[in-house]
């Protein structure tokens, strides 16, 4: 996405940036890790390298902050925000990433400990692009292991204003045609009703088929190991704090508390009437599940309500545990 290039007196301001650091600092919250590793090949669907370093493309995994950010070290560069700051006052607003670059030198292994540096690469002239007009950023991080040189990710973005939408044009007179005699008016059929969305079906199979029996008979049951007696839900084929197979049920009494919760408002779905609260509830009982929030409006509802059970049929055929506000 280069765009067309259009001349603009801002960009000698921005080129004044380009070469400046972004970050100065970084260093990696944790060192690189087998764990992390495995988990993250896992959810790749990569194999773990027989020589037990890091995949290349975990470059950048080990210089996240995650959701706390980093907590020392790292120095994010005024420099870095006054780019921002003027793009954002000429009417740049908008940001799109539009694609990063990586380059791989050495290897990552275990027990690595990681420091990174960011600085400003290049910053483009306006460019206008089928999103709108603006400017791509480019920042390059170098990425260092045991102060050798690792590897680079470059990151672009373009901060833009968005194109106007085309106006519709407008529709043209049509000729006028000579009157037709008027002809009897012919029977409409009528729309027929649509049928009812059906909600989605739970999957049944041997290891949790006496749990959906127990809902049939308006009866939440728990798991309870028959080696150490650790409670468990949702059903499992066996303890995953002994690992016995052996187990037996216990009757929940129906009583609990919203331990946290969301509010599906996308994506619609014909059996659901959005917005709607979906929570996970702690029981009595010590083990939590999933359910529907009833009697109390969804922006009501909030951690730690008190609930009670209830159970609901859907489409006559099944039945799901809902929870009811005590306090509605």
């Amino acid at each position: 996405m280069t765009g067309e290039t259009v001349p603009d007196d801002l960009y000698e301001r921005l080129t004044a940036y380009v070469g400046q650091a972004a970050a100065t600092g970084g260093e990696g919250k944790d060192p690189v890790n087998e764990p992390m590793i495995r988990h993250w090949c896992e959810a790749m669907g990569h194999r773990v390298p027989a020589d037990g370093s890091a995949p290349a493309t975990m470059l950048q995994v080990w210089t996240m902050g995650g959701l706390s950010g980093h907590t020392s070290g790292t120095a994010r560069s005024s420099a870095y925000d006054d780019v921002f700051t003027l793009l954002d006052g000429a009417g740049y607003t908008s940001v799109v990433a539009t694609d990063c670059e990586q380059e791989y030198i050495r290897p990552l292994r275990p027990a690595d400990r990681i420091t990174f540096d960011a600085v400003i690469e290049s910053i483009s002239p306006r460019k206008t692009t089928k999103l709108g007009t603006g400017h791509f950023v480019t920042t390059r991080m170098d990425v260092h292991a045991a102060g050798e040189l690792s590897g680079t990710h470059r990151f672009r973005i373009l901060k833009y204003t968005p194109a106007k939408a085309k106006a519709k044009p407008r529709s043209q007179p049509q000729p006028q045609l000579q009157p037709q005699p008027q002809l009897q008016p012919q029977p409409q059929p009528q729309p027929q009703p649509q049928p009812q969305a059906k909600r989605p079906r739970p999957v049944i199979n041997r290891d949790n088929a006496g749990y959906w029996e127990g809902m049939d008979r308006h009866e939440l049951l728990i798991q309870r190991c028959a080696g150490c007696g650790t409670l468990r839900l949702p059903w499992l084929p066996g303890c995953n704090a002994c690992g016995s197979p052996d187990w037996d049920t216990v009757r929940a009494a129906g009583k609990g508390t919203v331990f946290s919760y969301v509010v599906m408002h996308h994506p619609p779905f014909p059996a659901f009437d959005p917005p709607y609260a979906v929570a996970l509830v702690e029981l009595a009982e010590g083990v939590r599940i999933l359910g529907n929030v009833t009697g109390v409006p969804y922006d009501k509802v909030r951690a730690g309500l008190p609930v009670t059970l209830e159970f609901l049929t859907v489409d006559g055929e099944f039945t799901l545990p809902v929870f009811r506000s005590v306090e509605g």
